[in-house]
């Protein structure tokens, strides 16, 4: 009898766990393939936008018992003057966030994406949010027993740099060793942040990194032993994107960035976070 029990308990258990796998393939296919494209229109009328950002100071963290990061408070900004629901979700590769907006999961990669020709021709732009541009983090002189930063790019010959995975710097350091006429080694590093990169050339674990300025004048606040003096590519145009089909998405954002410039509130979120 007690047998019988067991096995009719076992049972149970298979049917719900074979229920569950068939529920979560189901889900997973859904999520490919019948998550309908959203512009304006649709989003206005669930009344909720979705924003897909990195977590660090530039896009989303938590700090006590609030939530900061610049993105995150411009996203505040639209979300007051639209009249929307911004849900802000978190992903720190790139390549992971164009996905998601394929995949229709998210409307907006709120991040600060260097806009290139070959991106063009995948995805709507809105208008420039930032300058920005790349830089080589290093430890200063006093951090790194009196040997003096790098200022010329040649030196940069045969050393090894480490870049976040999918870093827009790659493609620049392949063009500089080219420029150079010599190899640069380059790291992409699948678990780590510009930040957290930082940190690690403080520490002495690494002795370059190269990442967004903007990041890296956050970090250097906070690591008084990090040099980020030296350039590594020009200055670049860096925005939010959305899919080809939301351009009236894409105007909508425009006309609440724009709107957010000439009240202040712009300026106010940017010098909080960089300057």
């Amino acid at each position: 009898m007690k047998s019988r029990k067991l096995i009719g308990v076992y049972t149970g258990l298979l049917i719900i766990a074979v229920a569950t796998m068939i529920m979560l393939w189901r889900l997973k296919t859904m999520s490919k393939t019948e998550i309908l494209p959203r512009d304006y229109p649709e989003i206005k009328e669930e009344g909720i936008l979705r924003l897909v950002t990195e977590y660090n100071q530039s896009g989303y963290y938590v700090a006590g018992d609030t939530i900061e990061g610049f993105q995150y408070e411009l996203s505040q900004a639209i979300a007051q003057l639209s009249g929307l629901e911004v849900q802000t979700l978190l992903e720190m590769s790139l390549a992971e966030s164009f996905d998601m907006l394929e995949e229709n999961k998210c409307d907006v990669v709120a991040r600060n994406i260097p806009i290139t020709s070959e991106i063009k021709e995948k995805y709507l732009f809105t208008e420039p949010i930032v300058l920005n541009k790349q830089v080589l983090i290093q430890r200063t002189e006093e951090a790194n027993n009196g040997l003096k930063p790098i200022r010329n790019q040649l030196d940069l010959a045969g050393k090894t740099l480490y870049i976040p995975k999918d870093s827009p710097s790659q493609l620049r350091l392949q063009n500089l060793g080219h420029e150079i006429g010599d190899t640069i080694y380059v790291i992409e590093d699948e678990l780590y942040s510009g930040e957290q990169l930082a940190i690690m050339v403080a520490k002495g674990d690494i002795d370059y990194a190269v990442c967004d300025q903007q990041i890296a004048v956050l970090s250097q606040k906070q690591l008084p032993e990090i040099d980020i003096k030296t350039d590594i590519s020009f200055t670049q145009l860096q925005s939010w994107a959305v899919r080809k089909d939301s351009p009236i998405l894409l105007d909508s954002l425009n006309s609440w960035l724009d709107q957010i410039r000439k009240n202040g509130t712009f300026n106010k979120i940017y010098k909080k976070y960089y300057k």
